[in-house]
C-alpha cells in the first residue's frame, strides 16, 4: 500500500522551494508582495466569478491601485504567501492626502514625490514632480526633509500581523520594503533624466544621494528585523535595472554606482536577521547581465522573470542560475498572453514555464508582475487551474 503524499502547509511549501527542494506542489503567490498582486478593477470581477460577496476592496498599494487579497479569496485559490506591509508613520513628513484637481487625482508621498491619476478610467498613479529635481549639492541634500526610517508608527503592528500569518495561518510572509529600491528612490526623488546625468557628470552628488538612501534603508531594516524577531522568512527589496531590450545602464556603471550600496544593504540584512532569511529582489526587464552581481550581493530570490524581455528565457535562466536563485514569478506572460491570449494559450504558456522552472524546487508561481485590469477573468482562472493540474510534484 503506497503511503499518502505529504501535505505541506503554505509556509512549508514556500520554505521547501526556497531551499531548492520539491514540496507537494509549486507554491502559489497572489498579493504576497507589491509586485505579485492584482488591480482592484479585476479583483472585483474575480470575486464575482468565485461567487463571493460584493465588497469594496481594500487598497494595498495606492500607487499601483492593488487590491488587498481577502482571506476568502486566499482560501479558495489556496494562496501560500501573504504580504506584511509597514504601518503608517506617526510623522507623515511631506505627505499630502489624495485630492481631486480637475480631471486628476493627485497625492504627495512622504518623500515629497507628487503622483497623479486620471479620475476617469484611472488605473494607477504616475509620478509628475520630483522634490530634488533642482538639487545639485551636498548642502541641498542636507536641507531636504528626509523621512524618518525609525518612526515608531511604521512598526506598530508589524510583528503581530506577521506572527499570525506564520504561526496561525501557517503561510509564508514577505516583509514589505517601506519604499522603492535605493536606485529607484534616487531616480524618483531627482527625476530620471537628471539622475542619469548626475551619475555621469555629478558623481559626488550622485554618490551622496545613494548614501543617504542606503543609510535610510539600513536604519529601517535594522529596526524592522529587531521588532519582528525570529519569524522572518522573506524580506522584499527592489531596483528596476532594465528595459524590455536590455540594461538601463551599463554593467560597468552599475558596478561603480549601485552595486556597492546593494551589497552593503543586503549583507547587512542577512547579518541582522535572527534566523536564516531570504532576500526577494524585484527588477523588471532584460536584467540577465546583472544577475551575477545580485547573487554576489546576497539576493536569494529573483522576481518577476519577465519572460517577454530579451535574454530572459526561463529554461536558460534555470540552467545558469537555478542553483543560486529561486525564481518567483515568470509563471505566465502578463504583457501579451494573459491579457490578450485565449484561455488555451494561457494554459500552454503556464505548462511551458512549469516545465522550465519547477524541477528541483526554486520556483514560486506568480504571474509576471501585477495582474492588470485588462486581463479577462477566464484567462486568470485558466492560469490558476493549469497550475493546479500541472504544478504537482
Amino acid at each position: 500500500m503506497n503511503p499518502q503524499p505529504q501535505k505541506f502547509s503554505g509556509y512549508e511549501r514556500v520554505s521547501a522551494a526556497l531551499h531548492h527542494k520539491e514540496p507537494d506542489r509549486i507554491p502559489f503567490d497572489l498579493g504576497g508582495t507589491e509586485v505579485t498582486g492584482m488591480n482592484i478593477h479585476l479583483y472585483k470581477k474575480l470575486r464575482d466569478s468565485l461567487g463571493l460577496p460584493k465588497i469594496e476592496p481594500k487598497i494595498s498599494d495606492i500607487k499601483q491601485q492593488l487590491a488587498w487579497i481577502d482571506e476568502d479569496v486566499q482560501e479558495i485559490l489556496e494562496v501560500d504567501v501573504c504580504n506584511v506591509p509597514t504601518d503608517p508613520p506617526l510623522n507623515p513628513g511631506l505627505e499630502k492626502p489624495v485630492t481631486r484637481e480637475g480631471r486628476y487625482y493627485t497625492r504627495t508621498d512622504e518623500w515629497g514625490i507628487q503622483w497623479s491619476m486620471p479620475v476617469e478610467n484611472g488605473h494607477y498613479f504616475d509620478m509628475v514632480k520630483h522634490p530634488l529635481g533642482k538639487a545639485h549639492t551636498i548642502a541641498d541634500l542636507e536641507a531636504f526633509r528626509w523621512p524618518d526610517p525609525a518612526d515608531e508608527g511604521r512598526f506598530a503592528t508589524i510583528r503581530e500581523r506577521n506572527d499570525k500569518i506564520i504561526l496561525q495561518d501557517k503561510k509564508a510572509s514577505v516583509i514589505a520594503r517601506d519604499c522603492a529600491g535605493i536606485w529607484e528612490m534616487a531616480l524618483w526623488t531627482n527625476g530620471f533624466e537628471k539622475f542619469f546625468m548626475d551619475m555621469i557628470s555629478e558623481k559626488e552628488y550622485a554618490h551622496a544621494v545613494m548614501r543617504k538612501i542606503t543609510d535610510y534603508k539600513l536604519a529601517f531594516w535594522e529596526k524592522a528585523l529587531e521588532k519582528l524577531g525570529e519569524n522572518v522568512l522573506i524580506v522584499s527589496e527592489a531596483d528596476d535595472l532594465a528595459t524590455q531590450n536590455g540594461p538601463l545602464i551599463s554593467p560597468r556603471l552599475y558596478k561603480e554606482m549601485i552595486h556597492p550600496y546593494h551589497k552593503e544593504l543586503y549583507q547587512f540584512i542577512h547579518s541582522k536577521a535572527k534566523n536564516e532569511i531570504f532576500i526577494f529582489y524585484h527588477t523588471c526587464g532584460s536584467c540577465k547581465a546583472f544577475i551575477p552581481f545580485l547573487i554576489e550581493e546576497g539576493v536569494n530570490i529573483l522576481n518577476p522573470v519577465q519572460v517577454s524581455a530579451k535574454d530572459m528565457g526561463t529554461a536558460e535562466l534555470k540552467r545558469e542560475f537555478g542553483k543560486d536563485l529561486t525564481f518567483w514569478g515568470g509563471g505566465v506572460d502578463t504583457q501579451k498572453i494573459l491579457p490578450f491570449g485565449t484561455p488555451d494559450q494561457v494554459r500552454e504558456e503556464v505548462k511551458h514555464r512549469i516545465d522550465d522552472l519547477a524541477k528541483d524546487g526554486g520556483f514560486v508561481f506568480a504571474a509576471v508582475h501585477n495582474v492588470q485590469s485588462d486581463v479577462p477573468v477566464e484567462n486568470f482562472m485558466a492560469m490558476w487551474e493549469t497550475l493546479r493540474q500541472y504544478g504537482k510534484y
